[in-house]
């Protein structure tokens, strides 16, 4: 059994951490820190909710601590963790920068520790499917790959009237897209970057396009808050043919509905949500048929950090892909005019 405990008691550990780890039978959660206390969500019966963050560090039982604090506060509770000889679990993005992400993986080294980041989105369902689709040859050799992150939410840049590098979109969102590029793909030859305020210098930065290149093969990561019809998922074209997943993997769709992953139907595609793969045969014959979606499950996270902790098995998340998703992070955010 891993003991774990929450640095965070708000949306990012009840919607997102919570349903999947009170799943997983390797894993009991003993006690949850936040500062002042939530009225929004429900106390889960059994855990106990502290305001003393030293509860967490002098509980000799915890062995993981799992931090779900605003990005800001991530390296911070990371370090402390580590010092208080616990292993730690830490949202999305990492860190701020590249350096504090290379200090807090020396530091758990130096103390045999485990330390990893939360990258969830590596269990899309949408991202699962592509990566079957790819293998599965249809499409030949894959040139472009383009993958869409949008919104229409106005509201949200148009209400932050000031520029800030680590509460950007890119490192809001960029931080899902790029960690599934370099996970399946590997680390670019390089990379062309277009970061944008919509609204004008000064402003919230609300659009990115990046394009990483893999010798003659581009994988795009796109995203806007001013998109008001969607672009699809994934657009994956191969020298035979096209995949196009119109719609987003599920499971956050429905944990907004509090419909959990104890249901058996949670986070699954129907098939009107189902990719369509359009190719040319090796006789040149052309087909068109709906692909069944792979199921995504966040769980397989905790499941992965179980496996570390308690087995000894390989991270599922390397030190150097979070190392180098933050490092484009920065030199994307870089480009843009404050």
């Amino acid at each position: 059994m891993l003991t774990i405990a929450y640095i965070g008691g708000g949306k990012s550990a009840n919607r997102y951490h919570l349903p999947f780890s009170l799943k997983n039978e390797n894993i009991r959660v003993k006690s949850i820190y936040s500062p002042v206390e939530d009225t929004v969500w429900a106390k889960i019966p059994g855990v106990a909710y502290t305001n003393n963050v030293e509860d967490i560090w002098n509980d000799e039982e915890i062995q993981l601590v799992v931090v779900c604090t605003p990005s800001d506060f991530h390296y911070h509770y990371g370090k402390e963790a580590l010092e208080h000889g616990k292993n730690a679990l830490v949202e999305k993005p990492f860190t701020n920068t590249s350096a504090e992400a290379k200090e807090l993986f020396a530091l758990a080294k130096e103390k045999n520790l485990f330390i990893q980041c939360y990258q969830n989105r590596r269990f899309d369902s949408d991202f699962l499917t592509v990566q079957k689709v790819i293998e599965s040859g249809m499409l030949g050799d894959i040139i472009e790959v383009e993958m869409h992150y949008d919104y229409f939410r106005p509201e949200v840049p148009e209400s932050i009237t000031s520029f800030s590098k680590v509460n950007s979109y890119l490192y809001g969102h960029g931080c899902h897209t790029l960690d599934q590029v370099l996970s399946y793909f590997g680390n670019p030859d390089w990379i062309t970057y277009d970061v944008r305020q919509l609204l004008g210098p000064g402003r919230f930065n609300d659009y990115f396009d990046l394009d990483l290149f893999y010798g003659p093969k581009k994988v795009s990561v796109k995203s806007s808050y001013f998109r008001l019809k969607e672009r699809p998922s994934f657009v994956v074209t191969g020298k035979k043919g096209v995949f196009v997943k119109q719609t987003k993997d599920r499971q956050e769709e429905h944990l907004k509905m509090f419909h959990m992953p104890t249901n058996a139907d949670f986070g699954i595609d129907l098939p009107e949500h189902y990719g369509v793969l359009t190719y040319m045969d090796d006789a040149g014959r052309y087909h068109e048929e709906k692909v069944i979606s792979e199921v995504g499950d966040y769980g397989r996270v905790y499941a992965g950090v179980y496996e570390s902790i308690v087995n000894g098995k390989e991270k599922i998340v390397k030190d150097e892909e979070t190392i180098r998703q933050i490092e484009i992070l920065e030199e994307g955010i870089s480009t843009i005019k404050e």
